[in-house]
């Protein structure tokens, strides 16, 4: 895993990100893929979709259709394919892999503060710093592009972010490990940094929007999610996006009790093995708990596919639910272009990962390899469904909003590479001048052309029949 950790002076590590120029100019930031030579991306797209759940791929399909902004979430492989190809500083953090502007939000902390922060780390390896930081300013010029920006108001806001991220590592470069390590982006820091520059209006919708995340726990869950049958509760069922257990069963009616009993019995048993990878105090919180249900819910939309479940456990009675998320976590898209995880469980890569680059994580994140339906052992992560989570609004973003809102994820982004990174060395790297933020810009301007022809790839396949898609779910 990358390590800030040195014996050597901070003069020479400043040094060390000072040489790192040499290997990559920070002008050679603005390069981007050339497109000759790319591979398919399409092609890309279906060697992923090998190990998916086959039904459930046109549905990703059909979600990356909704936009190019929809597909370049869904694209993470498709660019890390691409930078992969480019020169790197070799300056190297613990990365998010999918660093694009909608895989931060607000979320409650163990002590019930709300934060913002990454909040996706399927994709976390150890890489050089610049990846995470060009997929947030491409996601930022295409997202600028799909809210009908101009070319100026796409510029500040991309430059805004990388501004953030190379202010606020050259800060936590003066800082101590602690300081670094305690750092974080709560209500109260947010108003401090952002308050004077933003408006009554955007002021007025960080707070409504802080609001909303508070709502969005375990009891909205229960309700949105359950329903009560003879007297019991169960997860209601919306295919395909959630298909309760009993209704993906194949056997006859005849043997239907005793293969619940069975599934029940091997859902149990993951739960005890997953809690092995919890501490001793949130394991004995967990044993509070029985399990009551079981479903398979469509994720997102790069995710679509993945095996994705979500369990319902109740403590001392029905008004003390607890839902919990257990995700498919296969290989990182990095893997093929950085080298494989140095270890061998997908669940415990994402879990490490994110305990690293995160402020606070839930107190139930943890992972566990378990037989599916079909009897294929895989690596899950789980952690709860909802506990106060909160994405940006970005389709009713102005100009401005997305500024600030650029501002924030670019310090978030920082912050968590300066926790497992040399953020001394990377700080050198970045310097005090704007010369990375214009490369950035050129970068991102140049990479959202070419993800509107990936979009527009995707579409000829489709239309074709290469591939299916299934929109409008």
């Amino acid at each position: 895993m990358a390590s800030g950790a040195s014996s050597e002076t901070r003069a020479q590590r400043a040094a060390a990100g000072r040489e790192a120029r040499q290997r990559a100019p920070r002008s050679a930031n603005g390069a981007s893929p050339a497109v000759a030579d790319r591979p398919d991306p399409i092609a890309l797209l279906e060697q992923q979709a090998a190990t998916r759940v086959p039904e459930l791929v046109p549905i990703r399909y059909g979600r990356m259709l909704a936009s190019p902004f929809a597909f370049f979430r869904g694209a993470a492989f498709v660019m890390a394919s691409d930078l992969s190809t480019l020169q790197s500083s070799g300056l190297a953090v613990q990365l998010c892999g999918d660093a694009h502007l909608s895989n931060f939000g607000a979320f409650a902390s163990p002590e019930r503060e709300l934060l913002f922060d990454v909040n996706d780390f399927d994709e976390t390896l150890p890489g050089p710093f610049e990846w995470d930081l060009k997929r947030l300013a491409a996601s930022l010029a295409v997202a600028g592009r799909e809210r009908n920006f101009s070319a100026a108001q796409r510029g500040r806001v991309i430059r805004a972010a990388v501004r953030s991220y190379r202010e606020a590592m050259r800060d936590f470069a003066a800082a101590t490990d602690l300081e670094v390590w305690y750092a974080h982006l709560d209500a109260e820091e947010i108003r401090r940094r952002w308050e004077a520059s933003a408006t009554s209006r955007q002021r007025a919708g960080l707070a409504s929007e802080a609001a909303k995340a508070r709502t969005k726990d375990n009891l909205r869950a229960l309700a949105k999610l359950t329903r009560t049958v003879d007297g019991e509760l169960r997860i209601i069922s919306d295919p395909p996006l959630i298909v309760p257990i009993d209704e993906l069963e194949t056997v006859g009616d005849g043997e239907r009790a005793q293969e619940r009993e069975r599934i029940v019995e091997s859902v149990r048993e993951m739960l005890r093995a997953y809690s092995a990878s919890l501490p001793d105090d949130r394991r004995a919180l967990l044993e509070r708990y029985h399990y009551v249900d079981l479903a398979q819910k469509v994720v997102g939309v790069g995710s679509v596919g993945m095996r994705a479940w979500i369990v319902l456990l109740v403590g001392s009675d029905a008004a003390d639910p607890l839902f919990l998320q257990a995700k498919e976590a296969d290989s990182s898209v990095l893997e093929p272009f950085l080298g494989a995880s140095r270890l061998s469980s997908h669940g415990r890569r994402v879990v490490e990962g994110q305990r690293l680059m995160q402020a606070a994580s839930d107190i139930f994140l943890g992972w566990v390899r378990a037989a599916g339906l079909d009897g294929e052992p895989r690596d899950f992560y789980v952690r709860q469904l909802w506990d106060s989570k909160r994405s940006a609004d970005i389709d009713a973003m102005a100009p401005r909003d997305m500024q600030i809102y650029s501002e924030m994820c670019g310090w978030t982004l920082a912050r968590a590479h300066a926790r497992s990174g040399d953020r001394i060395a990377i700080a050198a790297y970045v310097g005090g001048g704007d010369g990375l933020d214009r490369a950035l810009h050129d970068f991102a301007e140049a990479y959202a052309d070419i993800n509107e022809r990936d979009y527009a790839a995707l579409g000829e396949a489709v239309d074709s029949g290469r591939v299916a898609a299934r929109t409008g779910v």
